[in-house]
């Protein structure tokens, strides 16, 4: 038995807010393939709004722009993970058509 290694690309996409030359906001989405299907899928990761401009809806349409960006490159999915203290931000996602769907495992390196 070998054990075999090869590098697949993904493509990491940085969106932010920026207002008077100060980022407001920001998210990442990674673009990325696996050999289950042949569309990509899309991971979004650190989503962040500052405090001083939360509740005016940029971090939903922040959000909005990330689905945007995963439907622009044909993915079958969109996965986004948040910690079990964040219910508003679940709450965020789910308004916005996320569901809850499996567990997220994790180990800091």
């Amino acid at each position: 038995m070998t054990l075999e290694t090869r590098t697949v690309e993904a493509k990491g996409i940085r969106i932010s807010w920026q207002e008077d030359g100060i980022e407001v906001g920001r998210a990442f989405v990674y673009i990325m393939h696996n050999d289950l299907h042949q569309q990509p899928f899309a991971l979004m990761e650190d989503v962040y709004i500052n405090e001083a401009f939360r509740g005016q809806g940029l971090g939903s349409e922040l959000v909005r722009q990330v689905i945007k960006l995963a439907q622009d490159a044909n993915c079958y999915k969109l996965i986004a993970t948040s910690r079990e203290s964040r219910p508003k931000v679940h709450a965020l996602y789910q308004r916005l058509g996320f569901t809850k769907h499996g567990v997220e495992f994790r180990i800091n390196l």
